[in-house]
Parts: structure tokens; sequence; C-alpha cells
């Protein structure tokens, strides 16, 4: 019988104070007319189908008359301030083309497509309950991960950019097997510090549709990036696996190629590798991480339960007794970064993480 690793139903925490201040300070405030509670008062709304004719979970909303012209009015303001620093001058050449709905998960995102009427390029962004855990689960990749994400939250509401990217599962699906070997190896390694990256950051809940894949065109070859998608699971849940993307069924096809294709001792050297980029991370943004950590330290995102689980298993795990005695989920991924600053680090940068926290 499959152990069951994750919560049935994981509640959404609300923005204390002292992160809504950190969220100012670093200019992910926003002020607008539309909320989410307001997105969800659609009148109607029909199921979406993929290619292949299956049910995607979303559904296509509308709204009464008179309220959709408000709500298309405040969805392009709000894309002019993600995307354009707050500039309406470019309001007359957008298009609000779709409202999705999706009803599967814990955020039950909106998934907003933008048009440009005059070329029809278009773009996609994602309206969300706010959620504590989800806000630090994007900072964290936002400071710590090889990428940037663009996001605003607005009282209850929180303002996400879409990741462009394939699914990891469609991906897994219909790509990995036409992928030559070489390609095929550059995935496994891509996986591997994946794995790595979400394990230390405590990011749970890598199956393969929470993350996309993202192929580039260089020369004569395709390089390939992984990239989370979905920040739910932030240092939520209680045990260690959850945060282990290799252990979720969806993602075998990718632990299978990652045997495949490296060794025991190059899985080693790429896990080390990332170990290391992490703690030069650490340094270089040692001011912005250490105000997101004393927020984080004293907010609640996790039942006391799911605390004195993790961090008996990371104590078992790592033998840093500093695991054992904290009091918070964000005390654990605080004590999680030190931990790799302390093994990873240069030694000539030592003096300065002495001053990161």
């Amino acid at each position: 019988m499959e152990e069951k690793l994750m919560s049935k139903k994981k509640p959404a925490y609300p923005v204390s104070q002292k992160l809504q201040d950190y969220l100012s300070r670093y200019n992910r405030d926003i002020k607008i007319s539309v909320s989410y509670d307001d997105l969800l008062r659609f009148a109607d709304g029909v199921n979406l189908y993929d290619q292949q004719d299956k049910d995607t979970l979303w559904i296509s909303v509308y709204y009464e008359e008179h309220e959709r012209e408000e709500i298309m009015d405040s969805l392009k303001r709000v894309y002019a301030v993600l995307h354009s620093d707050g500039n309406e001058q470019i309001l007359p050449f957008l298009e609000v083309a779709s409202i999705d709905y999706c009803t599967f998960g814990n955020s039950k995102p909106f998934r907003i497509k933008i048009k440009n009427i005059y070329n029809d390029n278009y773009t996609y962004f994602y309206v969300k309950r706010a959620d504590a855990s989800r806000i630090y689960g994007l900072e964290l990749e936002h400071i710590l991960s090889p990428n940037r994400i663009n996001f605003l939250v607005y009282s209850d509401t929180l303002i996400e950019e879409h990741i462009a990217g394939i699914p990891g599962d469609e991906f897994i699906e219909n790509y990995l097997e036409k992928c030559d070997d070489v390609g095929k190896a550059q995935i496994a390694k891509e996986f591997v510090k994946f794995n790595e990256r979400c394990t230390i950051l405590l990011l749970g809940d890598m199956r393969s549709y929470n993350y996309v894949v993202i192929p580039t065109h260089d020369f004569d070859h395709i390089k390939y990036k992984i990239r989370a998608i979905d920040f739910d699971q932030q240092c939520y849940e209680g045990k260690l696996k959850v945060y282990k993307p290799h252990i979720f069924k969806e993602n075998f096809k990718m632990v299978d190629l990652v045997s495949n294709m490296l060794s025991t001792g190059v899985i080693e050297l790429y896990q080390k590798e990332e170990r290391a980029v992490l703690a030069k991370r650490i340094i270089t943004s040692r001011t912005r991480l250490k105000q997101l950590m004393t927020c984080m330290t004293t907010d609640k995102i996790s039942t006391q339960e799911n605390l004195q689980q993790l961090r008996t298993e990371l104590y078992e795990y790592t033998k840093d007794i500093k695991f054992k005695r904290s009091r918070s989920m964000g005390q654990i991924v605080k004590n999680a970064l030190e931990f790799v600053s302390r093994n990873y680090e240069d030694v000539s940068l030592k003096r300065l993480m002495q001053q990161s926290f």
C-alpha cells in the first residue's frame, strides 16, 4: 500500500504585519480594485479540454454584464502594474481574452489571459487567495533559486506572473523519450539539482504537474531547465519525504532517467554543486534574506504537529541539534540555510556569512 505523504487539506495562513512591511519594502504590495473574492462571483462557466479531449480541470468563466466591464478594466490595470510598473498608457492596447478558474488543488487560482489587440500576442497571470506560506515560497524562489519571479500582494489577494514552460507531466509523457542521450543526460542533471534545491528550501509537493521543463535552443543542442510553478506547500508538511521530488511516483520516470544516465559519483557531484551555488546566493542576498527570515521565523505557517515531526526527522537526517530546537517552520528553513552555508561556502567568505543572519 502506498504511503500517504500529504495532508488532506492545507489551510491558508494570513499575511502578518511583519510580512506585509517586508513586501512593501521590496515593492511587492499593490492597491487594486478587484480581489480574489470578486472573481469568485462568476455567473457561469464551461469546462476546458486539451488537444486529446481530456478535461483540464479548468473552467472558462463569465460574469454578469453589470460587473464585467469593471472587472476587465481592473484586471488590465493589474497587468500594467505587474509588467509595466503601472503605466496606464498601455491599457488601450490590452484586452482580457479569458478568465479561467481551476477546480483542482489548494489554491484554486484564476488564470487571466491578456491579449495585445494589435498583434494578438498574449500572456497570462494568476489571481489567488493570499497565503503566507506560499508567499514565503515565492520569495525564497526569487532570492535563492536561479530564477526570478514577479508577484504582488494586496490584502487577501495574490497576483503571480505566469511561468512559461512544458508542464512536467506532459514533458515526461510526450517529450522525454524523444530526447537524444545528450539531452537526457542534461535533464537528469537538472532534476538532481532541482531535487536538491527543493529539499534544502523545504518546498514540498513537487509532483510532475507542479513544475515545468523549459527547453532552450543553444547552437547545435537544446538546454533544459526545471522550474517550480506551485509554492502552496512551502514548509507546511511534517514528513521530510514531501520535500524530495524523487519520492513521488509521478516523477519515477525522471528518477529512472537519473539512474540510467548518471553514476552515483556524478549525482553526488551535482548535489554538492547545487549546495555550493546556494551558499553563494545566501551570501550575495544576505540583507534581503535576513529580513525575510526575521518575518518567517516568527510566523505561524504550519501546525505544531507538523513542526515537531519535521524537526525530528531533520535532526535524525543531519544530526544538527539546531533542527531539534527549532520553534517554527521558518526557523527550520533558517537552520537549513545556515547548515548549507557552514558546509559548502568558500572559506574566504565565512566572515561575511557570519553577518548574514
